[in-house]
């Protein structure tokens, strides 16, 4: 395992599956971790676990609802007042295709699709520029309906998880050509298919999978993993054809800019 000794790295959604996993073995390979959730309880239980099960001490506690703006903008500042550093942010954050309760379509308190706000928001805030951003997206894509991006009409849960993980995807393109010389590479990927986390009834691959997938966008040399590239697992991939379409990106984030209120990057 390549060693990640002084590196600082932010997991998203760290208390369960994959991002619990994920920061195991970050704190194993001598990274500071930063462990975020949005449950107290779960936090602090995840933190001692992590502590015990890496023997390392250098693992610090976040907490934040990332479907409330505010919550992601005080998240946001926290850490870049605490901390001296970050060099690797890890977007694993997310919620799934089934919507608790039945089938219904759900909002976030600011108002917008609940699984639009959680999975792809997020990571416009970069304002404290790591050295990789990792979007932990999904080959379940499906093309954005720009006249009805937060699917008040013909809603699904499953159709609106796949548009927000394409969403990832065109974002984590569209960014990393922005920050294009500036030392800051960002790549997005499916980590494993079907791990068996609390959103999977059937899993079909191991949370390890997933981990190993994800350790090798945070250690593996530029030149070998790239900047503004979709993974499916260890293997670089093709997304959805919108993923690719420059002008369906450009409206993509001047509809994120909008909703978020912040202003545009560079």
């Amino acid at each position: 395992m390549a060693s990640l000794d002084g590196q600082v790295v932010l997991v998203t959604g760290a208390t369960d599956g994959l991002g619990r996993a994920l920061a195991v073995s970050l704190a194993e390979a001598g990274a500071t971790v930063l462990i975020h959730g949005r449950d107290a309880g779960r936090i602090t239980g995840t933190t001692e676990d992590v502590r015990a099960m890496s023997d390392s001490d250098q693992v610090r506690s976040y907490q934040a609802d990332l479907s409330v703006l505010a919550q992601v903008r005080t998240l946001a500042a926290q850490v870049t007042e605490a901390e001296p550093q970050l060099d690797v942010l890890v977007n694993n954050a997310g919620i799934g295709s089934t919507v608790p309760g039945g089938g219904a379509r759900q909002e976030s308190s600011d108002g917008y699709e609940l699984r639009f706000a959680v999975n792809y928001l997020l990571p416009l805030l970069t304002s404290s520029a790591p050295s990789r951003i990792i979007n932990v997206s999904s080959a379940g894509q499906q093309a954005i309906d720009f006249d009805d991006v937060m699917l008040t009409a013909g809603y699904s849960g499953v159709r609106a998880y796949c548009q927000s993980k394409l969403a990832q995807i065109m974002f984590t393109i569209d960014l990393a050509r922005r920050l294009h010389g500036t030392g800051v590479t960002v790549n997005a990927l499916h980590p494993a298919t079907f791990m068996p986390t609390k959103i999977v009834a059937s899993p079909a691959s191991t949370i390890a999978e997933g981990v190993a997938a994800t350790m090798r966008l945070i250690t593996a040399p530029v030149s070998e993993v790239g900047t503004g590239r979709y993974y499916n697992g260890l293997r670089g991939a093709r997304a959805d054809a919108q993923a690719y379409d420059g002008s369906a990106r450009e409206r993509l984030r001047e509809l994120s800019e909008k909703l978020t209120g912040l202003p545009p990057l560079g």
